[in-house]
């Protein structure tokens, strides 16, 4: 059983993520945390395996974490900057979802990540296929690609809301609705219409450059090439 402390300063949201660790086989919850501090205590008392690491804590970051405890870690954070990413990649962290996430995407990774360990942990030497081998079965689930064109949540969560919507739909309010950056939006809407799930519109308002409109379609070859003006 490979043993987990969730971190995270929310309290709900830690028992949201401790919910998506009881779905995936072979994990279990030690504990949770909310603060920098509690998560030195908590993990030299629970000897976790496995931490699921915030970035933003109350009195500090949590990448400063990485350096310190000596178990695997995967951050799950809201932080997206390239610096955060590179940090936590840099102090050994195992993997980075930025939230908001879903139950499955959080499973596919742990069960990448206990691949992973079912390679690197049976003690003696590997070989350079077997070395490989782990670093396949650990990014695994990055590689997934979701049947609508994405390859992550955020692509899902801007399908829904455009399959949902009754109007056509711009990068700036789906980023609204969502609580992304409206570059994130704008980089996975392109994707979504590289991929024809998604039409691609014109609004030329009174003034300025026209706006980018997205429109769900879910099917069709050519649709997403396609560019119309919208009139308001």
């Amino acid at each position: 059983m490979i043993r987990v402390l969730v971190v995270d300063d929310d309290f709900r949201v830690a028992q949201i993520h401790a919910g998506f660790v009881g779905q995936a086989p072979g994990f279990h919850v030690v504990g949770t945390a909310r603060t920098v501090a509690e998560t030195r205590l908590r993990a030299r008392d629970l000897g976790p395996d496995l931490l699921l690491l915030d970035v933003y804590l109350p009195d500090g970051s949590g990448l400063g974490l990485l350096r310190e405890l000596d178990c695997d870690a995967v951050v799950l954070t809201a932080a997206s900057d390239t610096e955060s990413i590179r940090t936590a990649y840099r102090r050994g962290a195992l993997g980075y979802v930025v939230k908001p996430f879903t139950a499955r995407d959080l499973v596919d990774r742990l069960a990448a990540y206990a691949r992973y360990r079912n390679v690197v942990g049976q003690g003696g030497q590997l070989s350079q296929a077997d070395i490989d081998r782990a670093a396949r079965h650990l990014h695994g689930s990055d590689r997934r690609q979701d049947a609508r064109g994405g390859s992550s949540v955020t692509a899902r969560l801007i399908s829904e809301v455009l399959e949902s919507a009754d109007a056509p739909q711009s990068a700036t309010q789906i980023a609204g609705r969502l609580g992304i950056s409206r570059a994130t939006a704008q980089r996975h809407l392109g994707a979504l219409a590289e991929a024809a799930v998604v039409r691609v519109t014109l609004r030329y308002g009174a003034a300025g450059r026209p706006e980018h409109m997205y429109v769900w379609t879910g099917t069709g070859p050519s649709s997403a090439a396609r560019h119309e003006p919208v009139h308001p």
